[in-house]
């Protein structure tokens, strides 16, 4: 149920000095590492302990490949790291000048992450979701400032990848948007504008290609290694689309083909039941080490 409020005169939009993250995983880790790189204090927050070192160990480990590549300094590493905070409760965020949601791609707990969270936020911060599919604009009717709340999906892996798409909800004010464009830019990522349709635009074009993929593996057009050799060599893509798949989680890529297909009402967005298939075996991609190809020995195979 969306909350109700009275528009409220908002603080002026602060200087985005501090930011919160809200989830230990890949997404966090990499936004936090970015975030304290660039020089901006950062709140990390996690229900799990052992989430939350084995993110610190993974980041001091590219910090330190950084390095090697003559990126990076050893003190500037070290000043990274400093600027790093963590903890296990929303109470570590109420000086977070804007917090992002990194959670797990599933809009109840969204939802309700957004729900327990304003009672902790300070008045005038700014809240972000990472949300690589789910309506802006729903998840925003959770919170008391739905004029404060956008959507900030970075791509995977953030360190690496240069891209932010920016999404505005229908209440989203002007003030908002700018200050998360700047800090986009502060943290060395172009920013795009997406409106708030489902899967926005990346999404909305990688997920059917790579849905089509396993459709063209279910119907036996070919098998895993020659569809994605034949895509990495007739297309010039880096990755063939069932390699990329597992390296998405196949468990997040039926979560987007599902808002697409419940979204929009097309049937050229249906999962394909293979898709499906593999998810409910729990062979989720790289995350679990078997997927479309089987991760456990020295050499991907496929397993298809």
């Amino acid at each position: 149920m969306a909350v109700a409020y009275e528009r409220k005169a908002f603080p002026p939009v602060p200087e985005i000095k501090r930011i919160g993250i809200i989830g230990a995983g890949q997404m966090g880790g990499g936004i936090a590492q970015v975030a304290a790189t660039s020089g901006i204090l950062v709140d990390l927050v996690d229900l799990s302990a052992e989430r939350i070192e084995a993110t610190l160990q993974r980041i001091d480990g590219l910090l330190d490949r950084q390095i090697a590549k003559g990126n990076l300094t050893a003190e500037e590493k070290e000043a990274a790291l400093s600027r790093i905070h963590t903890g296990e409760s929303f109470d570590k965020l109420s000086e977070a000048d804007l917090v992002v949601e990194a959670a797990t791609e599933n809009e109840e707990i969204k939802k309700k992450i957004f729900r327990e969270l304003v009672p902790h936020l300070k008045a005038d911060a700014l809240v972000a979701s990472n949300t690589s599919s789910i309506s802006i604009t729903r998840l925003a009717a959770q919170t008391d400032r739905p004029e404060r709340f956008i959507g900030m999906h970075f791509m995977n892996p953030v360190p690496a990848m240069k891209l932010v798409e920016v999404i505005r909800g229908i209440a989203t004010e002007e003030e908002t948007y700018q200050a998360i464009r700047r800090l986009a830019e502060k943290m060395g990522k172009q920013a795009v504008t997406a409106e708030d349709f489902p899967a926005f635009i990346v999404n909305r074009v990688l997920l059917p290609m790579i849905n089509e993929a396993v459709y063209t593996l279910y119907e036996g057009v070919g098998t895993v290694e020659s569809i994605d050799t034949a895509m990495k060599l007739g297309a010039n893509h880096p990755m063939g689309p069932l390699e990329l798949a597992d390296f998405i989680g196949l468990d997040t890529a039926l979560s987007i083909m599902q808002v697409l297909y419940e979204g929009l009402a097309d049937s050229k967005y249906r999962p394909c039941p293979l898709l499906v298939k593999y998810v409910e075996a729990g062979w989720l991609g790289r995350k679990v080490k078997r997927g479309f190809y089987d991760y456990r020995g020295a050499t991907p195979v496929p397993t298809r």
